[in-house]
């Protein structure tokens, strides 16, 4: 938590909101500076100056302007502070100094179309203000020019909203690396906007205090990166929920537990409890604990989760008990695990190389490489064609329907392998 602190105290700045255009006109007309301004000057256009200062196409620059357009009736504010901020996509003056600043840094041509592209508004921005933001990618936080074009892709807007580094600095102390941070922003960039003293730092303490870890924190915000950008409020919220579900504090899944409830309404999660308990014949509290083990199972469709409860009573030969049991067979890929294992378990108890008592649970618990090396390579001799039949049930070859006739395809497959293998 110190370490948090430590790098939540400079990010006390307030994140600047970018205004809307006072029109909604691709081509930008540019106003008189003044009464002396020549009454024939060419107008600005930025459709225009998209293709022949940045190098985009012609298509893509009409698209582009459009976007930027778009981009500024959704950002904020209006009147003084919108017009100014909108005047300076009037004439090319800002356009090119931004551009400066792009090329300054080591971008290319060809990455600052691609930032252009991604956002124009970028061409409206402060000078004065980006030009420190950006050189300090570069001089503080150390970025490359390949770096940095991968940032400006995902979170220009950070960039001429908010001193962007020192929240840059703490979010890749949070997720571990700048290369994982910008995997998560891909997802959302909304947390690098956000209030630290009024959101983030108060969420993180809320969450340190249920006694997650800095660690289990990043987990949690890697998959739900909008989360600390919640209110404290909505925050407590999903904590109070994660704990209804019957899984406590202290509980590792307590973390899953806090996603899972971030992302579904508390009505869908009731529905969620009937259907497992209509469905798998059983009572409300054993549905309830079965959640309670593994909570990752409440946002699944309905249609997976039947498909998925069929397959194991009427293929596996599960009684619906065992499934209640055992809930976190229902997070399992049907078409990438349990269907290929299944398949690989049957012709192995055939071929009397696994033992016939060896229940599905365990065969479709272990982890995709001890699985491979214990069941697969090492009958390579005894099962000729195996690892290939696996491989194309893997990829999808074999069918993953409500009527299950896999293992017919699967065991085809193989002998067709063995076939083309004898041949060979």
């Amino acid at each position: 938590m110190l370490l948090l602190r430590r790098h939540l105290l400079p990010l006390l700045r307030a994140a600047t909101q970018l205004p809307s255009p006072t029109h909604h006109r691709a081509c930008l007309l540019s106003a008189s500076a003044s009464a002396s301004s020549s009454a024939s000057a060419a107008p600005f256009c930025l459709e225009e100056y998209l293709v022949a200062a940045c190098g985009l196409a012609p298509a893509q620059a009409r698209k582009t302007a459009k976007k930027a357009v778009d981009q500024a009736s959704k950002d904020g504010n209006k009147k003084a502070f919108g017009e100014l901020r909108w005047s300076r996509l009037n004439s090319a003056s800002n356009p090119n100094a931004v551009l400066a600043l792009l090329s300054g840094v080591g971008l290319s041509g060809a990455d600052i179309a691609a930032v252009v592209a991604a956002d124009p508004l970028l061409l409206r921005s402060s000078v004065k203000n980006v030009s420190p933001r950006l050189l300090a990618l570069r001089d503080c936080l150390g970025l490359s020019a390949p770096q940095i074009v991968r940032f400006l892709l995902v979170g220009s807007r950070a960039l001429r909203c908010c001193d962007i580094v020192p929240r840059l600095e703490f979010f890749i102390s949070l997720f571990g690396s700048f290369e994982r941070l910008l995997v998560i922003m891909k997802k959302s960039n909304s947390f690098l906007l956000s209030n630290f003293e009024r959101v983030i730092e108060p969420n993180i303490a809320l969450l340190c205090q249920c006694g997650l870890s800095v660690r289990d924190i990043a987990q949690l915000c890697s998959r739900n990166p909008w989360l600390l950008t919640y209110s404290p409020e909505r925050i407590k919220e999903f904590l109070l929920r994660a704990e209804e579900l019957g899984v406590p504090r202290s509980s590792r899944m307590f973390k899953k537990a806090v996603s899972v409830v971030a992302d579904i309404t508390k009505e869908k999660a009731a529905h969620k409890l009937k259907f497992l308990k209509s469905t798998l014949g059983c009572s409300e509290s054993e549905a309830a604990i079965a959640v309670s083990m593994t909570p990752t199972i409440l946002p699944l469709s309905e249609e997976l989760l039947l498909r998925k409860i069929q397959f194991f009573i009427k293929e596996v030969g599960m009684e619906p008990q065992y499934i209640v049991e055992r809930p976190v067979l229902l997070t399992q890929s049907l078409e990438k695990r349990l269907v290929p294992r299944h398949c690989v378990m049957k012709v192995l108890q055939a071929k009397g190389l696994l033992n016939s008592k060896m229940g599905f649970f365990t065969f479709v618990k272990i982890g995709e490489k001890t699985f491979k090396l214990k069941y697969i390579d090492c009958h390579k001799e005894s099962v000729p064609g195996l690892a290939d039949a696996y491989a194309a049930a893997i990829a999808g070859v074999v069918p993953s329907g409500i009527k299950f006739k896999h293992l017919k395809i699967f065991q085809s497959f193989l002998f067709d392998g063995v076939s083309a293998t004898h041949a060979h």
